[in-house]
Parts: structure tokens; sequence; C-alpha cells
């Protein structure tokens, strides 16, 4: 088990000023029968409204607005969770298990892919040769593990607008990336995958109250009986030092900040510290 504070800081330098600005921040950790959260908080500066509600993908969001001149903006959110480890599972799903309407009806929006995660050919040619000779989990691991060996990780490489295809023919992207991919492997043989939002404590040997750079990062899960998260990214299963904030069908359906500012472009700066604390 790991206690983690973390602290993600969003600054954004406005080239002129403006009078009005509506967002969404998405930075509360989900509570989860292994995720606790013990404390947590955003704070924006300038501020004049906010309000916090729960959206259709279960994930906890303050929406505010800043009515009042400003050339910066600053948003912060800090929290207390409390991670278990992965249990092991001995029982995995077959085939036969993830057929039928029923079924499909009740994950249908885990198995259908976007432009944005709709796989490469190629990648989804692998994908189908692993389910010919694999169990639903194994073929999901399999890919992952091809995803890993495939692109390599490369900060800066892709946008938050990327299509996972993109940063397939690039071979390199950033995390978001990997885990869109893999996402949209798995549904294209039939296997139920979410989008992962959260953070990674990237250092497993940090001291107690050591606080390191840490990242916003993303995953994903898919369903062989039970859902099981993987790090495509590290190449590991998630455990106790990845803190999930969302899921959903892929990053523009949950992300950490988005809203709208009119007459101005901006500079963007973005930090995320991770201290484990016991």
């Amino acid at each position: 088990m790991s206690t983690l504070r973390i602290e993600h800081r969003t600054h954004f330098r406005y080239t002129s000023e403006i009078v009005s600005s509506y967002n969404e921040a998405r930075l509360t950790p989900a509570w989860l029968p292994r995720q606790r959260v013990l404390d947590s908080r955003i704070d924006v500066s300038p501020l004049t409204w906010s309000t916090t509600y729960r959206d259709y993908w279960e994930c906890d969001v303050m929406a505010f607005e800043v009515l009042q001149p400003h050339r910066t903006l600053t948003v912060t959110g800090s929290s207390l969770v409390e991670v278990l480890p992965a249990q092991s599972r001995a029982e995995r799903a077959s085939w036969d298990a993830l057929e039928g309407p029923r079924f499909r009806d009740l994950l249908c929006e885990y198995l259908d892919n976007s432009e944005t995660t709709a796989p490469p050919a190629d990648l989804a040619d692998y994908a189908h040769e692993a389910a010919a000779k694999l169990s639903p989990d194994a073929a999901a691991r399999a890919v992952c593990e091809h995803l890993h060996d495939q692109v390599k990780y490369v900060p800066g490489a892709t946008s938050v607008h990327t299509a996972a295809s993109e940063a397939w023919e690039a071979r390199s992207g950033v995390c978001q990336d990997f885990a869109q991919l893999a996402a949209g492997a798995l549904r294209s043989i039939g296997i139920p995958a979410r989008y992962v939002s959260g953070y990674l404590h990237p250092k497993r040997d940090a001291a107690i109250g050591e606080t390191v750079q840490g990242e916003s990062h993303a995953w994903v899960e898919w369903w062989a009986g039970e859902w099981m998260g993987f790090d495509p990214t590290n190449d590991r299963e998630v455990g106790d030092h990845h803190v999930v904030v969302g899921r959903a069908r892929e990053y523009s359906d949950i992300p950490p900040l988005s809203g709208v500012v009119a007459g101005a472009t901006e500079e963007l700066e973005v930090t995320v510290s991770v201290t484990q604390v016991a």
C-alpha cells in the first residue's frame, strides 16, 4: 500500500489581457475499492465563481469562471490518496464470455472506436493474430507489450489532438497515445477497453517523504472477467503507484483541464510533484 501526496499545478500566461475565462478541471482522484481519497482540493487564482459536479463518466469536475481582467491563471490540484496494490486474479474470461447482445449492450461504449482511437491496419492485424492464439487476457497483454516494443515514448512528440494512428505511424508518442492505441486495438478484437487518466509516482525506490517530479499519466483497462489495469507506456500492471482520476473512451472525454478563452494566445507551464508519505 502507498499513500501519495500529489500536487498538479497548471499556469497560463496570456499575451494580452482578457476579461473572461470559462473552464472545467478534472483533477480530483476517484474513490475506488482499492483507492481512498484522504484529502483533495482545487485552488484557482484568480477566481470569480465555481461549482462541482460528477459527469457522465463519474469523474468529479470543478467548473469555474474568471470574469475579471487577468493576464495569468493558475490552477492547482492537491490530493492525498491511499492506494492498495492490485489483487491477483485466478479466473479469466474466455472469448465466449465476451460475446452476445446483452454483453455488448452493457459495455458498448468501450467496444466502439472513434477516429481518435481507431487502430491502424497493421496493429489491428497483430491484435487479431494474438486473439487467434491466446485467451482475451493474454491477448490484451501481448498487444500492450507489442506497443511498448514498437512505439518510443517521446515527450512532446504529439499533442492532445493527435489520433492514435498518427502516433503509430510516427512510432513515437506520449502516454495518452499508448493508452488510446491499446484501447483501440483491443476493441478491434472484441475486448472492452477504457482510457484511464491519473497520476504516476515514477520512482519506485524513492524514500518516504521524498518529493519527486511526477507525471499526469494515462493507461488502459480491459475487461476479461473483471477490469484489469495495464500501463503500456511502462510495460507493467497498474499498481499502488498509479492514482486514477477518471475512466472513459478517450482523452477528449476527461481532459484534466478544458476551457474557452477569447482574444488571447497563451503560454502554458505544467508541473506535477508526488510525495510518498507512507
